[in-house]
């Protein structure tokens, strides 16, 4: 702990000189290298033997993850380098490459303002690839890309020196074209990733050798050179020629920016708060001794100190007894420690000043995404918002029901480590729910509660989250208050595919618009200017809009309104899952003149059975969970993959081939993957690769939605058909 405790002390030295400060993430497809990558920058700054970088994967401490051999979480680690002279400081996260944890990159994107993007030579550019890249690209955080396992194209595709060449090439403008497509246009010409600029390596991150143009130059080093090492097995030469430490160090402090010289154009993309404000200049700046503003982009437990904040610091500074408000909360907290992360350890810290990543301990409450401050005037962060949603289910419960309200805590506790969980508690019946992002996911959150948290459970087999929408508009319907002195004239309709793509990609905030730029957004999609005027609340993917004239008291019943309207959005009438891609229009209400007939019990039933009768008037259909899979396979045994994909609903998207070796592109229903592995094992005698991607929603062909909906309803406990239209009108 000693070299940790000297560490902390020279971090803290350098924190507050933001122009030496980087804040990177560690990216790339799963089995591409990340972990192993980081273990050479871990090396280099002391903290493990050089000997055992590559092999040791400190950032891997969890013991899943040590079991798995893959990353499931982010891990945080800040490091000191002395690079020509000056001392700089990494604030380093290393991120899941696995689908299932994707979560966790979209958080840590949030903190960082570069990332090492990572490929692995012979795979080349794969699904997680393209999806952590585009992500980054929106935060604004800027890369640089490191190929690796290039020897592998020598000593296992057994390539020649040009079709080498050739293979990087192709690489690299791969990537330079998601680049260029999901750049702002200001960065495509700085960010563009070229040979020449030296913002890319290549090399072999277990055998800790990496080269770049200016290495090359540096070392005096050869295509040639390399190629005949690689043939030979020579690792050792190019490793003491050119070390991997060296060139990526000497590529993350020439290319990626400070936090100072990237907060200016930072800020402004994930904060729309006015720029006129002292909060702004000082966070534009990263200026230590302004007003303390930053973001929680995770939460972690500690048996001793409980909640965790894991910060990034916009401006100001963080120190023990600082009163930090949290907005969410409306109130002002009391900070009892800060620290800094060394992969597994916290280390207790003086401050985190702007521009750095820290730990917190003492806010209450906090959520990933949460904004923190030294004031309560703060307008918050943009919403962090993860790529894909939780697309299975399973049914949990303690084995032993006194258990239960342990299993009520470290359920709640688990969801706000990870947003992408979510968490249904029955607290009657003792069984809760928990959808994740894939079957490995909820694998691990059930060995965390089982093992780690020692609370025995019983769970279901996996069951697919669905979604009822609507393809067609419904007519007016009237719904009546149980008391019939208020009536609300209500209508469906299908919401445009482009503004379901706007609210999903964040675009557009949940909630009550607020300001002009949302409006202005919707008008741009489509939407008629005095609907996009009308809007109530944005919830889900769902838009309630008051179309209405001079109906008297109405601004009075607005609230209890939109309760009815999300209430009937969380649990639609066929199956009671959620809606999406509905617009609901309020046309017309008549309200009883006294308020005591219009309280709670009477305008909510009021608005959501009408909202559920015209949703089966319109012809309520259900949407089902699609995965992109990308399968590799020998020539040989492609007819039968594909024969067994059709066969489980998939629709082949495309195919290449490249020497014997073929390349399946699928779309997959999320129903159809339980057992994909062994089929697909026995289609292709175990020599297939796959890999998924979460692909968002689509409709459930027509003749399977009853027989879906019956088996929803059963599970649930309710009447295995569906209600009809008569069941919600008066």
């Amino acid at each position: 702990m000693a070299r940790k405790e000297t560490v902390v002390g020279e971090v803290q030295k350098i924190m507050e000189a933001t122009e030496n400060v980087r804040n990177i993430a560690i990216i790339a497809h799963v089995d591409h290298g990340k972990t192993t990558l980081t273990d050479s920058l871990v090396a280099k700054a002391g903290l493990i033997s050089k000997e055992l970088a590559g092999e040791q994967r400190m950032m891997d401490f969890d013991e899943q993850e040590q079991a798995r051999g893959i990353t499931i979480k982010a891990a945080n680690i800040s490091l000191g380098f002395n690079y020509k002279g000056t001392e700089h400081l990494i604030n380093l996260i290393d991120t899941p490459g696995h689908v299932d944890f994707g979560g966790h990159v979209t958080r840590a994107l949030r903190a960082v303002d570069g990332v090492v993007l990572v490929v692995d030579a012979v795979e080349g550019i794969m699904p997680q690839t393209e999806t952590v890249l585009r992500q980054a690209l929106k935060e604004r955080a800027k890369p640089i890309v490191f190929i690796n396992k290039i020897d592998r194209l020598v000593n296992e595709l057994k390539l020649d020196q040009q079709q080498m060449q050739a293979r990087l090439i192709k690489v690299v403008m791969g990537i330079n074209k998601i680049l260029l497509a999901n750049c702002a246009p200001e960065f495509k010409e700085k960010w563009e990733i070229k040979i020449d600029n030296a913002n890319i390596a290549f090399g072999s991150a277990f055998h800790k050798w990496a080269v770049s143009a200016a290495s090359m130059k540096r070392f005096g080093i050869t295509f040639k050179d390399i190629y005949t090492s690689c043939a030979n097995g020579d690792h050792e030469t190019l490793q003491k020629r050119s070390p991997l430490d060296d060139v990526l160090l000497e590529m993350v402090i020439q290319h990626l920016p400070s936090p100072k010289f990237a907060q200016k154009y930072r800020i402004p993309v994930i904060w729309k708060g006015d720029q006129a404000t002292p909060e702004f200049q000082s966070m534009a700046l990263c200026d230590s001794k302004g007003a303390t503003v930053g973001v929680c982009f995770g939460v972690v437990y500690d048996e001793h100190a409980g909640e965790v904040g894991v910060v990034r610091v916009f401006s100001g500074k963080i120190q023990k007894g600082d009163q930090i408000y949290v907005y969410s909360k409306k109130q002002f907290f009391k900070v009892q420690q800060v620290g800094i992360f060394m992969g597994p350890d916290r280390v207790q810290s003086d401050f985190i000043s702007a521009g750095n990543i820290g730990a917190v301990v003492g806010l209450k409450d906090v959520y990933i995404g949460e904004t923190i401050s030294s004031s309560e005037k703060i307008t918050p962060f943009e919403e962090i918002k993860h790529y894909s949603e939780p697309v299975v289910t399973k049914s949990i419960e303690a084995k032993d029901s006194k258990d239960l309200a342990k299993l009520i805590e470290v359920l709640r506790g688990l969801s706000k480590e990870d947003p992408t969980l979510r968490v249904e508690i029955n607290q009657e019946t003792g069984e809760s729910l928990i959808s994740g992002m894939g079957e490995l996911h909820l694998e691990i959150i059930e060995y965390k509660i089982s093992k780690e948290k020692g609370v025995q459970i019983k769970t279901s087999p996996p069951i697919v989250v669905y979604r009822e929408t609507i393809n067609n508009p419904s007519q007016v319907i009237e719904g009546k208050s149980p008391n019939k002195h208020n009536k609300f004239k209500l209508l469906v309709e299908p919401l445009p595919q482009e503004i379901v793509d706007a609210i999903t990609e964040g675009k557009i905030p949940q909630g009550a618009p607020k300001g002009k730029e949302v409006i202005t957004t919707l008008i741009g999609l489509g939407m008629e200017r005095d609907e996009a005027k009308g809007i109530w609340d944005i919830y889900g993917s769902n838009i309630f809009v008051d179309v209405t004239k001079g109906v008297q008291y109405l601004n009075e019943v607005e609230e209890l309104a939109i309760e009815g309207f999300e209430e009937a959005m969380r649990k639609g009438p066929l199956s009671q899952d959620r809606v999406s891609g509905v617009k609901v229009k309020l046309v017309d209400a008549t309200l009883h003149e006294d308020n005591v007939h219009r309280g709670p019990a009477q305008v909510i039933p009021a608005v959501k059975r009408p909202i559920y009768a015209a949703l089966i008037n319109a012809g309520i259909a259900l949407l089902e969970p699609k995965l992109k899979i990308l399968i590799t396979t020998p020539q040989q045994y492609a007819g039968d993959v594909i024969n067994m994909t059709n066969g489980r609903r998939g629709q082949l998207l495309n195919m290449e081939q490249e020497g014997e070796t073929a390349t399946i592109h699928t779309l997959m229903p999320v129903v159809e993957m339980f057992g994909f592995s062994n089929a697909l094992r026995g289609s292709t005698q175990g020599r297939a690769i796959w890999y998924q991607e979460y692909a968002g929603y689509e409709n459930v062909p027509r003749d399977l939605i009853s027989k879906i909906v019956r088996q929803t309803r059963e599970r649930k406990g309710l009447p295995p058909d569906p209600p009809g239209i008569e069941t919600f009108l008066d």
